[in-house]
């Protein structure tokens, strides 16, 4: 399959962004990039099974899974973090699961419950890490 050379050099220069920002993240800032990758992977495989492109959808969406997983779950340090941390791994295999069902019923709708329930989670992650008025960064 032939890519032209402009959709090449931009594939290659979101890859070293991506590379770049992990590289120079603490770790509040890998858990903000996990959560925007794993909101990216959902929506472009809703907008993939939209347009009914079967293989894009299915990358996307083991995409997300391997976002929660590998990520976002392995990430829970469940002696440290105690019920929060057993909350957050029950919801994060709840996404898994969901996922999974809408790749095999082509259900747009379950990713959408996905992205209902980690949406405000990934916006009170980022929010944590702002500081607050009169406070310097």
């Amino acid at each position: 399959m032939y890519t032209p050379p402009g959709l090449r050099a931009a594939s290659a220069y979101r890859t070293i962004g991506v590379q770049s920002s992990v590289d120079g993240a603490d770790p509040h800032g890998l858990v903000v990039l996990l959560f925007d990758g794993l909101l990216q992977a959902v929506r472009a495989a809703r907008g993939a099974m939209q347009r009914g492109e079967v293989a894009q959808k299915g990358q996307q969406i083991m995409r997300a899974v391997r976002f929660l997983d590998e990520g976002l779950k392995g990430g829970l340090d469940k002696a440290r973090g105690g019920e929060l941390a057993e909350r957050l791994g029950a919801l994060y295999d709840y996404c898994i699961g969901r996922l999974t069902l809408a790749n095999l019923r082509n259900d747009a709708s379950l990713l959408e419950e996905v992205l209902t329930l980690i949406a405000p989670l990934a916006q009170a992650w980022q929010d944590i890490g702002r500081p607050r008025s009169g406070q310097t960064a």
